[in-house]
């Protein structure tokens, strides 16, 4: 079991660190490298925020569920007799048997080990021989609840009784979201990518949260955004990254007919990102879910106006699968490397201070959320 991080360890992480990005040092190595933090991340950060769990369609019909894990605690969201939509920890409460798996439709939640039955409100229907049992008060055994919230007509969860709604803590973000993607609600799940890549969660995060690497490493992306107009700007819980693209040629992907003619993307804490790329109709949530220190899974959905995508579609898809992913998983993997030399411990943040997409001013504000996450843990 890994050892708590002592107040010198999370100190020591933000060594450096100033509200001012340009003043400021980031993280340290040691926060990409060591368990320790991993395990306060996962306490601090992904068991107390909002994870994205999919889109409100896929949840719209009455006996929908979907499980789904945070970080090694397992949850099912269901679609209610009476319409609501709930989420449980995915556990019955007779002897801990995960109840379902995967996703469906079900008139009712049965446990496949001993055939407990839960209502679709999670109230516990049916307990065979339960009569048997002292003192057993079967209306007094429900399922444990999860917070569930719909958001921009996509589905989180949070592990936190206690949080504050997800549609207060982002501010205007869903407000930017409708005003860029307004057929949000009637796009269809088309397509999805996964990666394992070897690298933290937070080097991932850090890759996607500036374009100041774009003009070196993403040559054939920077002919479809026009980079003289991209402009990053950080809010609270998330970040936005616009510039105008798709307006003419280039070497990503065919763009002839476009109706989105945008490079519109949103970072939300701490680990999901919204985009809408140019072509038809579409968005993308992107995940990073940290699998180890030094491991990061990837789950990347394309939402299109029909499904399956189109040929022009698959064309974005593979732009993105077989250049844009490989060439951002070589940089942080190689980052990831470079953490455990001793020559790197922490480093600086470029500065524009018009907020292009060549500063670096959105790394350091969620660097500043990860410290947050850290002084919580250290005043426990």
């Amino acid at each position: 079991m890994t050892e708590p991080l002592t107040r010198q360890e999370l100190e020591y992480a933000g060594e450096g660190y100033d509200p001012a990005a340009a003043r400021s040092f980031s993280i340290a190595a040691d926060c990409y490298l060591d368990p320790k933090y991993l395990e306060v991340e996962r306490e601090q950060i992904f068991r107390r925020s909002w994870q994205y769990l999919c889109h409100e369609a896929k949840l719209r019909e009455t006996g929908s569920f979907l499980v789904a894990g945070v970080q090694g605690r397992g949850i099912v969201a269901v679609r209610g007799e009476d319409g609501v939509l709930r989420a449980f920890y995915n556990v019955c409460k007779h002897r801990g048997h995960e109840l379902l798996k995967g996703g469906g439709t079900t008139r009712a939640i049965t446990c496949p080990y001993h055939a407990w039955t839960y209502g679709l409100d999670g109230r516990l229907r049916q307990a065979r021989r339960c009569e048997l049992i002292e003192n057993f008060d079967p209306d007094g055994v429900s399922l444990t609840q999860v917070r569930v919230e719909v958001f921009c007509h996509l589905v989180f969860v949070n592990l936190d009784p206690e949080a504050p709604p997800l549609a207060g803590q982002a501010g205007d973000l869903a407000r930017e979201v409708a005003g860029y993607a307004p057929d949000l609600g009637a796009l269809a799940f088309a397509h999805r990518l996964t990666y394992t890549v070897r690298a933290n969660w937070k080097a991932v995060v850090d890759n996607f949260l500036e374009c100041y690497h774009c003009p070196v490493a993403h040559r054939d992306f920077v002919t479809l955004v026009e980079m003289d107009t991209y402009k990053v700007a950080t809010h609270g819980i998330w970040s936005s990254h616009m510039a105008r693209a798709g307006r003419q040629q280039n070497q990503a992907y065919g763009v002839t007919g476009a109706s989105v003619t945008d490079h519109a993307v949103w970072y939300l804490w701490p680990n999901t990102t919204l985009m809408r790329y140019p072509g038809r109709g579409n968005f993308m949530v992107w995940r990073f879910i940290p699998v180890g220190p030094e491991e990061t899974y990837e789950e990347f959905d394309f939402f299109f106006e029909s499904a399956p995508p189109t040929a022009g579609e698959m064309e974005a898809i593979r732009f993105i699968d077989e250049v844009l992913q490989p060439e951002d998983i070589g940089l942080v993997e190689s980052v990831q490397r470079g953490m455990r030399t001793p020559a790197f411990e922490r480093g600086r943040y470029l500065v524009d201070p018009q907020g292009s997409g060549l500063s670096e001013h959105a790394v350091h504000h969620f660097h500043g959320l990860v410290l947050e996450a850290y002084r919580r843990a250290c005043a426990q």
